[in-house]
């Protein structure tokens, strides 16, 4: 039962009857760059498994995933940083994000609080907040059988397209993404 109604309502009381009960731990593995395209993609891992899920997400969001994982603590708090300060302060901690499913190539996430209530985000939102959080980020099953890919060690990109990225990351202002709302 939605705690809020009409069309833009992401909160749940409780979650979905139809939602899997088995679920698998995943690790960031990292961004890379699909090529030629040269979008940026979030690599997630099964941590005792063979299958990966690659996430396509935007430039910003791929930034602040990167700056998560290399321990970048900006000057001033992005987005990400301050929705979890947010969370402290309101003392509402973060438990866990599930990464749940995929819909006309559209992935979609869940934010799980310790008071129970389930928020709907991007998963690109709920792996830089996992990641500033360190709360558990857990795959769907059924999401991994659709959408994991196996990938022999060799195909995982090298170290000098990480860091090719981490020089884009470098190079990259807010003001090369446009005015934002």
């Amino acid at each position: 039962m939605p705690l809020c109604s009409g069309p833009n309502s992401y909160v749940v009381a409780r979650p979905d009857p139809a939602y899997p009960d088995y679920v698998r731990a995943l690790e960031v593995v990292g961004v890379r760059m699909e090529m030629p395209s040269n979008n940026p993609i979030v690599l997630l891992r099964e941590t005792e498994g063979e299958r990966y899920l690659p996430i396509w997400v935007g430039a910003v969001e791929a930034t602040a995933i990167a700056f998560a994982q290399q321990g970048v603590v900006p000057p001033r708090p992005l987005t990400h940083d301050l929705f979890a300060s947010v969370l402290e302060a309101i003392g509402s901690p973060l438990t866990e994000v599930r990464i749940t499913g995929l819909k006309d190539g559209v992935f979609y996430a869940t934010l799980h609080f310790a008071s129970g209530i389930e928020v709907s985000a991007r998963p690109s939102d709920a792996i830089a907040l996992a990641l500033r959080t360190q709360v558990p980020i857990w795959g769907d099953d059924t999401l991994l059988d659709e959408a994991g890919v196996d990938i022999p060690d060799a195909e995982i990109p090298a170290e000098d397209e990480v860091e090719k990225f981490r020089e884009f990351l470098d190079q990259v202002s807010p003001e090369d993404f446009g005015e934002l709302s």
